[in-house]
């Protein structure tokens, strides 16, 4: 609720786990493997999106992302080979996020109970609904395969009231 506040937290903390979780929160990709493994040559020239093939994404396939421009913001463009993180054509170690995170976690003033990497995910998720609310955007922009994958991030949304407003009219 509070994605700002934490965002600043996790930016003093550490630059890379930010923009980690920028990438997590605003382009909806998932933190371990497909933000870690990026290269700058997954990125269109203008960094305005980022283009992942399917082997390199949990659906198997091509899959087009824009980076809004509060994440371009944060990115300085380096070689196309290397990786954004670690500037050599090598990733960073599978366990590099999950170990900031711990460590951030443990001095945090603002996070909660429960909340891990994929929160940004979830948090990004439920805004893309909120503003659009089509399920099919959020299916895309999640890179599901079902709509039923993308209705369980949406589980925490507290929906409404139905009234009679909201019933059929003849």
């Amino acid at each position: 609720k509070e994605i700002n506040k934490v965002l600043d937290e996790v930016k003093a903390f550490n630059k890379n786990l930010h923009l980690c979780c920028l990438l997590t929160y605003g382009c909806l990709l998932r933190p371990h493997r497909e933000i870690r493994e990026l290269t700058w040559g997954d990125f269109s020239e203008d960094l305005s999106s980022i283009h992942l093939s399917g082997s390199r994404n949990k659906s198997g396939k091509n899959r087009i992302v824009p980076v809004p421009e509060y994440v371009r913001n944060h990115l300085i463009k380096g070689e196309e080979d290397a990786n954004i993180f670690s500037a050599t054509t090598k990733p960073l170690n599978q366990d590099y996020f999950k170990t900031l995170w711990s460590r951030f976690k443990r001095q945090s003033e603002t996070l909660t109970t429960g909340q891990t990497l994929y929160s940004f995910r979830h948090s990004g998720a439920i805004d893309i609904f909120k503003r659009t609310g089509s399920l099919s955007k959020l299916q895309q922009a999640m890179g599901h395969s079902s709509l039923n994958v993308s209705l369980t991030y949406l589980r925490g949304l507290e929906v409404g009231q139905l009234t009679e407003e909201d019933m059929p009219v003849i």
